[in-house]
């Protein structure tokens, strides 16, 4: 049962987060904010599925046992494109407040993206081993959680400062991917059920792709 849900709820999110960055790419029309975010939501579910497919795969099959390793490769993988995909949402904080110079805050978030990026290389992370040390888990967290909580102070002071109804809920859906995400990497290895967390967490980033999308369908 869980094998047929999970890959069911796996199989829609990439589904969904795919085909809405495809579309708003293609109907933006020129409009360098809503293409910036079809490309973060493309990013979002093509680098997901590297980890989502096999996992799937692996359920429907032999086991997670047999795939650990492949699963681990997909696991980094995914680590680099969240990161990436934060880059992105930073930009489409810029074009959607029209935020100009703040280069030290730029130099900021890239600073703490590269070290996010350098902590996932790192062999002791042990990515393909059924044993990664959670100490790792932590470390290469930290300056992602940094970039977070970055993002989530620029969108929520511009959109009160704006009156932004469209994006007033943007920095409570990543609030809530962090939220859900934490525990996931502290208790999981040691507590398995706290991997359910992973589905509202997985919704949060859903939502976050569908203010974007229905602000978008809202001005055509």
């Amino acid at each position: 049962m869980q094998a047929v849900m999970e890959t069911l709820f796996d199989a829609t999110y990439l589904t969904t987060v795919i085909t809405i960055g495809i579309l708003m790419i293609k109907k933006s029309n020129g409009n360098p904010q809503y293409r910036l975010f079809g490309i973060m939501a493309v990013t979002l579910g093509l680098g997901d599925s590297f980890h989502l497919v096999p996992r799937a795969l692996a359920l429907c099959t032999t086991g997670l046992e047999s795939y650990t390793a492949v699963l681990g490769i997909g696991k980094f993988i995914t680590s680099i494109t969240m990161t990436i995909f934060y880059i992105l949402l930073y930009y489409v904080w810029r074009l959607r407040y029209k935020v100009e110079g703040k280069q030290a805050l730029t130099v900021t978030v890239y600073t703490l993206a590269i070290l996010r990026i350098a902590l996932c290389l790192m062999p002791q992370n042990a990515w393909t081993s059924g044993a990664s040390p959670l100490s790792w888990g932590i470390y290469r967290n930290l300056p992602f959680a940094a970039m977070g909580i970055i993002v989530i102070v620029l969108f929520y002071q511009s959109a009160r400062e704006t009156n932004d109804k469209a994006f007033r809920y943007m920095w409570l859906t990543i609030v809530l991917s962090f939220a859900f995400y934490i525990p996931v990497v502290l208790f999981a290895d040691t507590i398995p059920v706290i991997g359910v967390l992973m589905i509202p967490k997985t919704c949060a980033y859903v939502w976050t792709i569908l203010i974007g999308y229905n602000e978008m369908k809202g001005l055509k």
